[in-house]
């Protein structure tokens, strides 16, 4: 394994709050950390219809049945869970208690859930945002890369190295699952085409000032949409 820089701050702060989440991208290896951190937590895939149906129906007797040490991964997917989130963990005082881990960042989340879930967990949260491999995380091990221009094309989503994916066959893949899902979910793109062309524009601009109104322009759009995705 490939050791993450943030593992000694998260275990730290887990010490001293009753909640600690994780988010980023996906396949940025959320799971696995959180999985190493606590290997002796109970762990639960919250997009598991049985789990997700057991904490959408009933959520006391879900966290009565787990708590004092649970992971709760794709934890976005029941955002209902939030409020009762903080009464069992106002109740019990302990800290550690819960390692939430999404997809999404759901302290960020638009609407209804976003307002249940910050009200829920404010002061009672450590925050943390889990990208891909940093430099000096893959510089240290077998993987590392002998130029910054192939770690530029390779990218450092730790399937590419720890599965040795060719990133041809990885992103196209991640991609397709990243619209299909994620994108859909959070900003309700109708025309996924029209989406991937607005991915590859950004992608042609890296470096660049952004400038809503040039890819609306280039893409057929109005602004408001190009800010919005």
């Amino acid at each position: 394994m490939i050791d993450r820089i943030l593992t000694q701050k998260a275990a730290v702060l887990l010490e001293k709050y009753p909640i600690l989440t994780v988010t980023g991208p996906r396949q940025s290896g959320k799971t696995t950390f959180c999985r190493l951190l606590r290997p002796d937590y109970t762990y639960l895939n919250m997009e598991l219809p049985d789990n997700r149906r057991f904490a959408e129906q009933d959520p006391n007797g879900f966290l009565e049945t787990y708590r004092g040490g649970v992971i709760l991964d794709e934890v976005q997917a029941v955002p209902g869970l939030f409020s009762y989130l903080q009464y069992y963990t106002d109740l019990s005082n302990e800290p550690g208690e819960y390692i939430l881990s999404g997809s999404q960042n759901f302290l960020l989340m638009g609407g209804a859930d976003h307002r249940q879930i910050t009200q829920s967990l404010a002061g009672r949260v450590a925050v943390f945002t889990l990208l891909p491999f940093a430099l000096d995380e893959i510089q240290s091990t077998p993987f590392a890369v002998d130029s910054w221009q192939n770690y530029l094309v390779k990218g450092a989503y730790p399937r590419l190295y720890q599965q040795q994916v060719a990133p041809s066959d990885f992103y196209p893949n991640y991609i397709a699952t990243y619209v299909e899902r994620d994108i859909r979910q959070l900003i309700n793109v109708q025309d996924v085409g029209q989406f991937q062309a607005f991915l590859v524009s950004c992608a042609s601009r890296i470096g660049q000032l952004v400038n809503f109104a040039q890819l609306g322009l280039e893409l057929s759009l109005d602004a408001k949409t190009v800010a919005r995705w």
